[in-house]
């Protein structure tokens, strides 16, 4: 169930109440991963549909002891940090001297010590103009040792056509930069099936990132989502969409090209050398605990999930003991959880536990439904069932939407 409720308490406060005692000496049971929102950027992409407004460095500082106070409200229900992601917006944004107020209070307040010890992932999105030596330099020094660049296209017709104002000839230096603090991992995001993008720039634009010695590539297809201005573009007719023909040709060539280059495809849309890929994000894919501080930031404990406000001006005068006002909220729910499970588990290349799915189908009345469901998938030769797991096979990538919609229909 998901409720709109304005301005009121987070169920942080409930949950660490209701489970201190279940978590009394049992330490590894706190969520270990944690999301921050910075919100600041310094023009709205046509096709981002993130919470995220133009920066004017007016509000940063109070933004950033808001975010300190946050950090400290979470802090008793929050365990040894093993992955910590910080995404916006454009965190690279945030001034170098508040960047090192709020590490520190990370450091002081929570457990950081997976992080800072080296077995742990802390990741910062960075936008190539917004690198800085001062800046990598603060991060380093703070623990994180993952950059993700935005660079989305090394084509300048391309980047227009997105509304990406950096200058692609940056990202190798902003990259650079990165190492030379001491920042070694380094993921790059792209965007495939841009208008009037063919597969030779594609191939190029892959090249590129392969060239900068990345470990990681995220390689999306663009999505018109709903109220973005790119949607609106496209409604009124200023390009045409990439066929669904270019579309797949462009993903096969992805998983091709990348594969021969030793990155393989873990995540529908993520590709990493061995050992590389974005622990943060299988924390989201394989439904387990994470804490949110920051608007718009969405957080997912013991059952319970909870979106902060996605308002700058609320969560900046809006507090609870520190917790930020929320504006959605779900109750723990079976059905529910396992629908998710199904929905971001069946993008992996691990695929889902289809054994336990059954059982907890069983458990809400819907055996024969999913049974049905993943046997027409399984017939369609898109899902196959290997040791008890469900998983995509290569041509089942190109409908992953379509098999996480079936299975959850059988839900329902």
């Amino acid at each position: 169930m998901q409720r709109s409720i304005g301005s009121a308490r987070t169920p942080c406060a409930r949950i660490a109440s209701d489970t201190a005692d279940a978590w009394s000496g049992k330490q590894a049971a706190r969520p270990s991963s944690l999301y921050v929102h910075v919100p600041f950027c310094a023009h709205k992409c046509h096709y981002c549909d993130f919470y995220s407004i133009v920066d004017t460095q007016d509000r940063q500082e109070a933004f950033a002891h808001r975010l300190i106070e946050e950090i400290g409200a979470i802090a008793p229900i929050c365990g040894p940090l093993e992955t910590v992601f910080v995404g916006g917006g454009t965190p690279s944004m945030l001034r170098p001297d508040l960047w090192a107020l709020v590490l520190d209070a990370m450091r002081t307040r929570l457990d950081m010590g997976p992080i800072l010890d080296g077995t742990g992932e802390f990741t910062v999105e960075s936008n190539p103009e917004t690198v800085t030596p001062a800046l990598m330099g603060t991060l380093r020094r703070g623990g994180v040792n993952r950059i993700s660049m935005g660079a989305q296209s090394f084509d300048r017709r391309h980047l227009a056509t997105l509304e990406r104002r950096h200058d692609p000839d940056r990202l190798p230096l902003a990259c650079g930069i990165a190492r030379d603090a001491g920042i070694a991992r380094l993921s790059v995001d792209l965007i495939s099936a841009v208008p009037g993008q063919t597969i030779d720039d594609w191939d190029r634009d892959l090249g590129i990132a392969l060239s900068l010695g990345t470990e990681h590539i995220s390689a999306y297809t663009l999505t018109y989502e709903p109220g973005t201005a790119m949607t609106a573009r496209l409604g009124r007719g200023e390009f045409a969409k990439a066929s669904e023909d270019l579309e797949a040709e462009m993903y096969e060539h992805t998983v091709e090209r990348l594969g021969l280059e030793g990155l393989g495809r873990y995540e529908v849309s993520n590709y990493a050398r061995p050992g590389a890929a974005c622990a943060h994000n299988m924390c989201y894919w394989r439904q387990h605990d994470w804490l949110a501080v920051g608007p718009g930031a969405s957080a997912h404990v013991a059952g319970w999930r909870w979106k902060n406000t996605p308002r700058l001006d609320d969560y900046l005068s809006l507090s609870d003991g520190g917790f930020a006002p929320i504006s959605e909220l779900e109750e723990p729910d079976p059905a529910r959880s396992l629908m998710d499970r199904l929905m971001t588990g069946i993008r992996l290349t691990e695929g889902v536990d289809g054994e336990r799915a059954m059982s907890e189908c069983g458990s809400l009345g819907r055996s024969d439904s999913m049974r049905a469901a993943v046997d027409s998938c399984v017939d369609a030769g898109w899902l196959a069932e290997r040791s008890g797991r469900w998983m995509l096979t290569g041509s089942g990538f190109l409908f992953a939407d379509r098999v996480a919609g079936d299975l959850i229909g059988a839900l329902v």
